[in-house]
């Protein structure tokens, strides 16, 4: 309702949520800590860029789009045959799923995923990739499947590699999704993986949102589509370096890696 208005009154939340005013106090002073919206008299404000309205899967896709083929190519290079891997919904997603199939080399290759679209672009691999599908309620903004049902899959596997996408990453905030029903499946995506890998085009960077998926320290690296050659160069991005200095690895390019991987 802020996201949507800007403003909202305690009152009104409290009618139509069917709460007391004290829940509805209690709810809007935690947001207001996350950093998602500010504290006014008798209300709530929405908080610049920390609540902001989901794109659309095909929206997304417009955007940063060599990017993120650039990071769709480096992430797929971390697979190696014989994996299991847990694909996350998105457009950069996507861009990995597509990198996987064309990558010739792999085989018995099973991929998870709650993405419809993800599985529909994994499909050609078949039988090279086996592609299996959590179930769950279906999501249309992203194509995705969540709860309820789509977490008893996740619960019970267990993945070499898990490539977790998001709309936010910062040092101190950790790993961060606009859409919470989303961020939940992520979290059992991430408790599930051996290594969890972030794939997130630039414009994630620095960037803080309402549902939390996890801290820095539990994620194995970040393939970003920057054009630094070498970890030794955070300078090309200021947004990179307090993420180096919190220990988090940077995967540019193939030769990076490579590097991972050994």
């Amino acid at each position: 309702m802020i996201d949507e208005r800007g403003f909202a009154r305690v009152v009104e939340l409290s009618e139509t949520f069917g709460v007391s005013d004290v829940t509805i106090r209690s709810d809007l002073d935690l947001l207001d800590q996350q950093q998602v919206i500010t504290r006014v008299h008798g209300g709530a404000v929405i908080r610049h860029r920390s609540l902001e309205r989901e794109p659309t899967f095909e929206q997304a896709l417009e955007a940063s789009a060599a990017e993120k083929q650039q990071i769709g190519t480096v992430a797929a290079s971390l697979v190696r045959p014989g994996q299991s891997v847990l694909l996350d919904v998105g457009s950069t997603a996507l861009a990995v799923a597509k990198a996987l199939v064309a990558r010739t080399d792999l085989s018995d290759v099973v991929v998870i995923t709650n993405g419809l679209s993800i599985a529909l672009a994994l499909e050609p691999g078949i039988p090279r990739l086996t592609v299996i599908v959590t179930g769950g309620t279906l999501r249309p903004l992203q194509h995705s499947l969540v709860e309820p049902l789509a977490s008893s899959m996740l619960r019970g596997l267990h993945a070499d590699l898990a490539f977790i996408g998001c709309n936010g990453v910062d040092a101190d905030r950790g790993v961060t999704n606009v859409n919470l029903p989303e961020a939940q499946l992520k979290q059992l995506m991430l408790d599930s993986a051996t290594r969890a890998v972030i794939v997130a085009d630039r414009s994630k960077l620095g960037q803080v949102h309402l549902g939390h998926i996890g801290g820095i320290e539990r994620f194995a690296a970040l393939v970003t589509g920057l054009a630094s050659r070498s970890l030794a160069e955070p300078a090309t991005d200021a947004r990179l370096e307090p993420l180096v200095e919190a220990g988090l690895r940077l995967i540019t390019d193939e030769a990076a890696a490579a590097q991972f991987v050994a």
